[in-house]
């Protein structure tokens, strides 16, 4: 992804994780990844790979594509 792209991602990723009243450290634990690496992720410098934007819609309950999609159908 470009940065764009990255950012954009990353502050999806903080919306959808907020929503559901869920920590970086509590999103962590679900996942696997490290607490700055999902911190990176939702700053926007941090590019996840495909198996991790996997784990993460896994914990947060949603398909991969909500990430990119903003919501919209």
């Amino acid at each position: 992804m470009k940065n764009q792209e990255l950012s954009k991602f990353g502050k999806r990723l903080r919306e959808l994780r907020e929503k559901r009243a869920i920590s970086q450290g509590q999103l962590s634990k679900i996942t696997g990844l490290h607490r700055t690496y999902i911190s990176g992720i939702e700053r926007g410098i941090r590019n996840p790979a495909l198996k991790n934007i996997q784990k993460l819609a896994h914990a947060l309950e949603i398909s991969p594509k909500e990430f990119f999609n903003n919501g919209k159908n």
